[in-house]
């Protein structure tokens, strides 16, 4: 499989490629203001990009509505727990921004909506260890295993290697001598912000609360290292993840729509927050 490329497009950081069809950008730099609106408009154009998603703080949202881009989802709090943000996203082409697979989508909501709140079920039996790169080969494994398709390459251990040495960590949980879940924290240092990402876990295990489980030593963890702000994108047809953000208080944001190759498929997305602290 071919994954799409992380590079520089003046000093931001934008992801591209066929397999999610979009521009992404990831990471702007306000000196590349305007005219990086205009690069990413000739890059999709050039490409045949049928999305461009846009992570940008709250006070670039106008400029951006200026040139076509809609608010999918606003995260209050994302640059260092004071300044608010969120993703913008602009179709190229009007057939992706027509929801699909929405009564799937629609029905997760209602049932979140309905849901009494559960709990987050404990897990304490079973260690969670903080990854290293001597574990990027079996991290890889289990992501092979769980995932027919996801939007970056994290079933090449290469790939983990070089991204647990500069700004993500990655969590497992450990059964028999082997990792059977895994979860990530992406860690934006400049901004005080993480994704709360990468969520598998291996078919035998499922039901027993592990995601939960991560996700409670990954707010702890990444509350101690001064993150103000944790987000997550999870599946939008996906009932299990979307309820154990939301069980796990946090909010949702909005709905990145036809955003993400993941599982065969490209895939709407919900956006969920929540502060780790003042």
């Amino acid at each position: 499989m071919e994954f799409d490329i992380v590079e520089k497009l003046g000093r931001s950081t934008i992801q591209h490629g066929p397999l999610n069809n979009r521009v992404y950008l990831l990471k702007l730099d306000g000196a590349d203001m305007p005219g990086l609106l205009l690069r990413m408009d000739r890059l999709a154009r050039e490409k045949g990009y049928t999305k461009i998603l846009a992570k940008v703080p709250e006070g670039m949202f106008s400029r951006f509505e200026e040139q076509g881009y809609i608010r999918e989802a606003v995260i209050p709090g994302l640059i260092r727990g004071k300044v608010n943000g969120g993703f913008m996203g602009k179709f190229p082409d009007s057939d992706r921004r027509r929801m699909r697979q929405a009564e799937r989508v629609r029905k997760v909501l209602k049932l979140i909506r309905n849901d009494a709140g559960g709990g987050v079920r404990s897990m304490n039996d079973l260690p969670i260890v903080c990854c290293t790169r001597t574990n990027a080969a079996e991290i890889s494994r289990v992501y092979q295993r769980v995932f027919r398709s996801y939007p970056f390459p994290i079933t090449d251990p290469g790939y983990v290697e070089r991204i647990m040495a500069t700004h993500v960590r990655f969590y497992g949980v450990r059964s028999a001598g082997r990792i059977v879940a895994l979860s990530s924290s992406e860690m934006d240092e400049e901004n005080l912000n993480v994704e709360m990402t990468d969520f598998a876990t291996l078919p035998d295990y499922r039901t027993r609360g592990l995601a939960g489980y991560l996700l409670r030593k990954m707010e702890s963890d990444m509350a101690a290292e001064g993150m103000r702000t944790a987000y997550t994108i999870a599946r939008a047809v996906s009932p299990g993840m979307n309820l154990v953000f939301s069980r796990s208080g946090y909010t949702l944001a909005g709905t990145l729509i036809n955003n993400t190759q993941i599982s065969g498929g490209i895939e709407s997305m919900h956006v969920w927050y929540k502060r780790l602290m003042e």
